[in-house]
């Protein structure tokens, strides 16, 4: 009989790999492509099934899979990390057809495969990124196919429903179509020619109008096609008790003759999965799939298929720069997976072909300038982390505080080789004082010292670490902080997760305890720096303590004075445009008129205001020059005192009004 051997990689391990070039399991899968002694192999992001020829000894195999992961990885103690598990391969019952483990390395093989059999499906469901639980159902379901075929038990699978729990953009709708061409593939009875209809619960009411569409799907539905029904059911997850929702249920049962029923919720922890399975048990089967946001590594898989769609591949130094625009895409909380890898793709195949335009080229590898171009943060001036803090305006004191913290940094991991130290920082200050600007080459000094590995930025408010469902909170800030692994979080308006109230229903408690989790668990791989008015911050660490004990180094931003205010919009003139040297004295003449009042408000908005400032400028003179039909800009002192009177930026008669915006 022949002999299966199942490979397992320690989870945790296989993560801290991430940034490798080839997934841990890719490179043992390739080392073991060259022993002649595998039959066909499957595979996940973490594990190995290969099915053994029958002539070679299972014990030979073992210490050739041993030999191969340790020559990739020298490991200590290769136990902790490779486990193995080696059974008999299933055989198939008399007269049913079992499916064979697919081999993933078998290009020829594919190309003679017919896209619609059931061999076919399973290779399109392996070649998934992520989803392994998808992969395993996918699996279970074909093992039983023949049987269930056999005994006209399709009741049975049908009355199968499942608890999908998977974030927006990370895949749901094609999972449910690969679902529903599995079930076409094995050509059980009434599930010829599966679809997928997807509907969702709408917000609660005291009675059945949030339920109204998919009970009419329900009651209309086609007797003679068994289909799959998503339903959205992320609105009722703390009402599921509701007599509304239980009626809403029975309906499902009544209709198990006619859907495979999928309900779906956001990414939630496993323990409030398991509490709305058990709510949704009482009435009808459920089997839970939970599918984690898409890491690091699997967004680049993704974005690597994307591209390649259209006849082009990337540099390995271009990599760096998409993570730093898909970062940018993550900043407001709101990534949307799939869509928005896809959305970032067709940016920089776009951007490529209007470089080999404008070059008159037609090449197809995506370089780093090219990516460059993505991101709205990066710079093209070619300057060390030390560099871009000494040419920043002002905030000499600041710019001390920190050289003396990086110079901490490195003599206690010098001198702490054991335990990496905690770098977490608080900046505390108005809006517009160079918080950001700040946190943003700290992460590039500490890349460049080696402190980080990566370097990237990622910036969140404080909210966007809050989800809107119970459960959704520590999986949506766990998944926030593995992202910035590496690198800097930057947390604006940290103070907004609590305001020193006990409402039980906000979720920023539950934020802040998962965040005090990773900045302790992964004190050395990343950098939180929370960022905030200078009170409010002060109130936050009071609601806990373990979080001030996590952030040793705080700095403060005073407001910028208007000696300062003019060095900005100076080096800004500068450094963009022509100009006439008066546009100067007039800038300096408005700076020097400054109201004490607003310069000393906390809402006045510093640097951002000088920035809206200049902006209007050269806006003003981008006008006057197109009139003129001129191509080139000259800014000039009329182009800014018109700005310099408009509402927003006027002086006279407004020395107790507040600007900032």
């Amino acid at each position: 009989m022949k002999k299966q051997l199942i490979i397992e990689l320690d989870a945790n391990w296989v993560l801290s790999h991430r940034e490798d070039e080839h997934l841990p399991i890719d490179t043992l899968a390739e080392e073991l492509k060259k022993l002649d002694v595998v039959e066909s192999a499957a595979k996940t992001l973490t594990s190995l099934t290969l099915l053994i020829k029958e002539d070679a000894q299972t014990e030979k195999v073992s210490e050739q899979v041993q030999w191969a992961f340790s020559a990739a990885y020298p490991l200590e103690n290769i136990d902790d990390i490779l486990t193995m598990n080696v059974s008999d391969a299933p055989e198939a019952e008399e007269g049913a057809e079992v499916e064979q483990i697919p081999d993933a390395n078998d290009e020829d093989e594919e190309e003679e495969e017919d896209d619609g059999s059931v061999r076919a499906v399973l290779k399109e469901i392996d070649g998934l990124v992520g989803a392994d639980e998808l992969k395993k159902l996918a699996r279970e379901i074909v093992s039983v196919a023949p049987e269930v075929k056999s005994k006209k038990l399709e009741s049975v699978l049908f009355y199968q429903n499942y608890l999908f729990s998977i974030g927006e953009g990370c895949g749901l709708s094609t999972y449910l179509r690969l679902l529903a061409k599995l079930f076409t593939a094995l050509d059980l009875d009434k599930m010829h020619s599966c679809s997928v209809i997807e509907e969702k619960l709408g917000p609660y009411k005291d009675d059945m109008e949030p339920f109204s569409a998919v009970m009419n799907v329900l009651s209309t539905a086609d007797w003679s096609n068994v289909r799959i029904l998503c339903i959205d059911i992320s609105e009722w997850m703390t009402r599921m008790e509701h007599a509304r929702f239980k009626t809403f249920l029975r309906a499902v049962e009544k209709a198990k003759d006619k859907f495979v029923v999928v309900f779906r919720i956001p990414f939630v922890e496993k323990d409030v999965m398991e509490s709305l399975k058990q709510s949704l048990n009482d009435l009808i089967c459920i089997k839970t799939l939970s599918f984690p946001p898409f890491g690091r590594q699997e967004i680049k898989v993704l974005a690597e298929r994307e591209i390649a769609e259209f006849g082009y591949k990337v540099s390995p130094a271009a990599w760096k720069y998409f993570q730093e625009r898909i970062s940018e895409e993550k900043s407001d909380g709101k990534f949307y997976g799939l869509n928005t890898i896809k959305k970032v793709t067709r940016e920089l195949i776009y951007t490529k072909l209007l470089d080999n335009a404008a070059r008159k080229k037609t090449g197809n590898v995506i370089t780093a300038n090219d990516t460059k171009k993505l991101s709205s943060y990066l710079r093209e001036d070619g300057l060390t982390g030390a560099e871009m803090l000494a040419t920043l305006v002002g905030n000499d004191k600041i710019k001390k505080q920190i050289d003396e913290i990086v110079a901490q940094i490195e003599l206690s991991m010098r001198e702490s080789a054991a335990e990496r130290p905690c770098i977490h920082m608080r900046f505390v200050g108005n809006p517009g004082t160079g918080k950001t600007t700040v946190a943003r080459i700290v992460g590039k000094i500490l890349k460049e010292r080696g402190v980080l590995r990566i370097g990237n930025f990622f910036e969140v408010k404080g909210r966007d670490l809050c989800g809107q469902y119970i459960g959704e909170t520590a999986p949506k800030t766990a998944s926030i902080c593995r992202d910035a692994y590496g690198s800097v979080l930057f947390i604006d308006e940290a103070y907004s997760l609590y305001r020193g109230d006990s409402n039980s229903r906000d979720y920023g408690r539950e934020a802040i305890d998962t965040l005090v989790a990773e900045m302790e668990n992964h004190r050395g791989d990343f950098v939180v720096i929370m960022a905030g008015y200078t009170d409010d911050m002060e109130k936050l660490m009071e609601g806990n303590r373990g979080l001030a004990s996590r952030m040793p180094y705080t700095i403060e931003f005073p407001n910028f004075t208007r000696e300062e205010l003019y060095g900005i919009f100076a080096s800004m003139v500068k450094k963009k445009f022509r100009y006439e040297e008066d546009l100067l004295t007039a800038a300096r003449e408005y700076f020097d008129n400054f109201p004490e009042e607003i310069l000393n408000s906390k809402e006045f908005s510093n640097g951002r205001f000088v920035r809206n400032l200049f902006e209007r400028t050269w806006a003003k003179a981008a006008m006057r020059s197109q009139l003129a039909d001129k191509r080139e800009i000259t800014l000039t002192r009329d182009d800014f005192e018109r700005a310099s009177c408009e509402k927003d930026f006027a002086l006279n008669g407004r020395k107790k009004t507040l600007i900032g915006f």
